[in-house]
């Protein structure tokens, strides 16, 4: 059994109970010496980590807890760095999903001009706990669920020294969802970029059951934090993938920003009431459990992808799991550098990328490479508060197109989220 120091950086998210579900589950190989639950939020902080600390003690998890809005306190002999930030709070998220529409374009936190600016503002604090890191922790492995991943992994592979992984649940439930339909043992072929996926081949006993699969009308569950619009089979069928859940974002932008504009609420609003109706749950002393509610949120099986991740390089268990790196060769229409979301190698050295059977689909590696450019521009964009940067980025993104329209929903968003931007207001 391994004994590690965890830190949580961002512990006031109301997903942090998912986190320690996953840890109280795997302690037969985990054995947690001390976790630091660390936020800025001192209202969050308090509440979340105390029923987190609660449900430790009622497993029976003798550690050490540390409640603290001092980053380098949490950082002190950390093994593992969990990071789940949201720079901004969800009022940022409100303004990353409704000042789009305006302009007539997609607002959704993750992807289109919704999730770069999220990237924009998410960067520089990574920085900072990666500067802490370097000092206080270098040998720590950061295991990054901060959205948008992909984008933030990228940045943390190639522009910092830390050890980093990137990590998401839309993976393990698209995977699992096949293997419920055609068996534990089938062979299954996922690539793609964060939320930018597609499963291409299902093999069972060498058999390929793709077509059988699409024929019987199969699709992966939808994110729960996403409005399902389905896909349309003909769509399927011509980019011969089974495609996540943020695809119909691309695949469906109209009827996407159709029911957007046509919302009273936005899922930040939404987010809100229901993060404030689970921190009074987690503010009733005699909760000692994960409550059901936390589901609708939309992290399903976050805490077996964190928990499963950090249990293997702890362990150097050499299974294999699917998480954000360097491409380094996997994909041979990728470069190197580039961050892609692909099955690994899970040692205790870090994940090695697992090579994938020669790629043919041109409709999969114009958009993950058209897609990788945009999210390599917009690293630049939050690094140096370039805006030829960000506007080259929004250019490229299949959701924005029109360069008016993007300039002026960016020029607008850029000023709501002065605050948060720094770099792109210098004296």
């Amino acid at each position: 059994m391994k004994e590690i120091n965890l830190a949580v950086i961002g512990s006031g998210s109301t997903y942090c109970p998912e986190l320690m579900d996953g840890f109280i589950k795997a302690q037969d190989s985990l054995k947690l010496k001390r976790v630091a639950f660390m936020d800025i939020d001192e209202r969050k902080r308090t509440i979340v980590g105390g029923l987190c600390v609660r449900m430790l003690e009622k497993a029976g998890i003798d550690c050490e807890t540390v409640l603290t809005d001092d980053l380098d306190l949490a950082l002190q002999g950390a093994d593992f760095v969990v990071t789940q930030i949201r720079v901004g709070k969800l009022p940022c998220r409100h303004l990353d999903e409704s000042i789009p529409l305006k302009h007539d374009l997609i607002g959704q936190e993750t992807t289109g001009i919704g999730g770069f600016f999220k990237a924009l503002r998410t960067i520089p604090a990574i920085a900072n706990i990666t500067d802490r890191m370097e000092k206080i922790c270098p040998n720590a492995w950061l295991i990054n669920f901060t959205n948008p991943s992909g984008i933030i992994t990228e940045f943390l592979v190639n522009h910092t020294k830390i050890k980093s992984v990137g990590l998401c649940n839309v993976p393990i439930n698209m995977v699992d969802d096949v293997k419920a339909a055609v068996g534990e043992d089938a062979q299954i072929t996922y690539l793609g970029l964060n939320h930018l996926s597609w499963i291409t081949s299902v093999k069972v006993n060498g058999e390929e059951m793709f077509d059988k699969l699409f024929d019987e009308g199969f699709a992966p569950t939808v994110m729960a934090n996403i409005e399902d619009d389905g896909f349309d089979m003909d769509c399927i069928r011509a980019c011969h993938g089974f495609p996540s859940s943020y695809l119909q974002y691309y695949y469906n932008r109209a009827t996407k920003l159709a029911h957007l504009k046509a919302g009273v609420k936005s899922r930040a609003q939404v987010c809100m009431e229901i993060e404030e109706q689970l921190l009074e749950m987690y503010s009733d002393r005699e909760l000692c459990v994960k409550p059901a509610l936390l589901d609708q949120r939309g992290g399903h099986k976050y805490s077996l992808a964190a928990v499963s991740l950090i249990d293997s390089l702890a362990n150097d268990k050499r299974d294999v799991q699917i998480v954000n790196l360097r491409n380094e060769g996997a994909l041979d229409f990728m470069d190197d550098d580039d961050v892609v979301e692909i099955p690994a190698l899970i040692t205790a050295d870090g994940p090695k990328p697992l090579p994938i059977e020669k790629v043919t689909n041109r409709h999969i590696i114009s958009l993950m490479r058209t897609v990788k450019s945009y999210e390599k521009y917009t690293v630049e964009a939050a690094m140096t508060g370039s805006d030829s940067a960000a506007l080259n980025a929004l250019m490229l993104h299949p959701l924005c197109g029109d360069f008016a329209q993007a300039k002026a929903c960016y020029e607008e968003m850029k000023e709501a989220h002065k605050q948060f931007l720094p770099q792109f207001f210098k004296s």
